[in-house]
């Protein structure tokens, strides 16, 4: 048994269930002492009877503060010291920040940044220079930098972000595998759970879903994803068909006031807000759309994956890793009339999309399996 304590600090919960979850529990059952730090709010008591973890509340606010983040330095400090933590792993840039200048003044031995994509991708001017500055600070104070996908080392080391010794991933990527057994398999869906939830939403047997999971933000393609759906709507071709839009309002990357307008008022739209049960939402969708801008590995593609889903997804880092094209989805443009064709596609071809979803799945089974994934972890960093 190992008897190594490990600190994990994130800057929202939110973000607890993807970059961790059940990985706690794994290495706690071998021995591991788990702590979490992030900036504290009503689901962390939820978090912390599902997942064993040692919590510490700190204010990790994505805008940088000096005053607060100096706070936050030596309050991180004064835990490291004061629990023997012997491994600090950083979690997005902020987050990361803090956990690198801390763990590197308290000279831990184990420093890691998780590089769960890179936000400067979509910033202009002196917040982009900014960004790119934390990228390479981070990546100079930490011993390992994980890359979550291999499109995204690829990057790292066209753009000399981090010395190229420091630079791996684990297996073949993601930060947290898939729990493919159990949660993402349709076997295991509730039927009677599924259908009150479809008459919960009204949505009939015989209508052809497009679902999305993810924060309601302009980074994540929402935008042009409204502008294709709208343009879907009034050909007046389709009628049985709707969009459900699962996920919270983003206020750090706000989408236009007329998209909000679109989804609030178009009734082909069901706009449920952030959901628990994402298994039963994946279960509702004919197909899964994600239009990302950006991202490090989407999570939500490879479980619409795992629940046989066809993709459409863009070629944006992280998400050119997450389907193999023409065999378990399709690649858009960041356009909304290519978003629209290929949402016809998928609805005029339901063998195709069939296939696509079975070719999915075994695609996250051989892959990205959580179970493979953890012991990747294991072996590979933390041991």
């Amino acid at each position: 048994m190992n008897n190594k304590k490990i600190l994990h600090i994130v800057n929202v919960s939110f973000v607890i269930p993807y970059f961790l979850g059940d990985q706690i529990n794994f290495f706690t059952k071998k021995g591991y002492e788990i702590h979490v730090a992030c900036t504290p709010d009503k689901n962390i008591e939820n978090f912390k009877n599902l997942w064993t973890f040692n919590f510490l509340p700190l204010d990790v606010s994505r805008n940088f503060s000096l005053i607060k983040d100096l706070h936050s330095l030596l309050k991180l400090i004064f835990y490291i010291k004061k629990n023997k933590i012997d491994i600090v792993v950083g979690h997005t840039p902020k987050g990361a920040l803090l956990a690198s200048l801390s763990s590197f003044l308290c000279r831990t031995k184990k420093r890691i940044y998780f590089r769960h994509g890179l936000m400067y991708e979509t910033s202009f001017g002196l917040k982009r220079i900014l960004l790119v500055f934390i990228e390479k600070l981070t990546s100079f104070l930490v011993t390992d930098v994980v890359c979550v996908s291999q499109s995204v080392l690829k990057k790292s080391t066209e753009f000399n972000l981090s010395n190229h010794k420091k630079l791996k991933i684990i297996n073949y990527g993601t930060c947290n595998g898939v729990d493919s057994d159990f949660k993402f398999n349709k076997k295991n869906i509730n039927i009677s759970i599924l259908d009150s939830l479809k008459r919960t939403l009204q949505i009939e047997n015989n209508t052809f879903v497009v679902g999305y999971i993810g924060r309601i933000s302009k980074d994540k393609g929402i935008e042009v994803l409204i502008d294709a759906w709208m343009h879907l709507i009034q050909s007046n071709l389709y009628h049985d068909i709707k969009l459900v839009i699962c996920g919270p309002l983003d206020s750090r990357d706000p989408i236009k006031i007329s998209t909000f307008n679109n989804i609030c008022n178009e009734v082909s739209i069901i706009h449920v807000g952030e959901v628990k049960n994402t298994e039963y939402y994946y279960s509702l969708f004919n197909i899964f759309i994600l239009p990302s801008l950006r991202e490090g590995f989407p999570t939500v593609v490879l479980e619409a994956s795992s629940m046989e889903l066809p993709i459409i997804t863009t070629r944006s880092t992280g998400c050119i890793d997450s389907i193999i094209e023409n065999k378990t989805g399709k690649f858009v443009s960041i356009d909304s009339i290519d978003i629209s064709n290929k949402i016809k596609y998928y609805y005029d071809n339901p063998k195709i999309a069939y296939n696509h979803g079975i070719n999915g799945r075994n695609f996250i089974i051989k892959y990205f399996s959580q179970k493979i994934y953890f012991e990747h972890l294991f072996k590979n960093l933390y041991s």
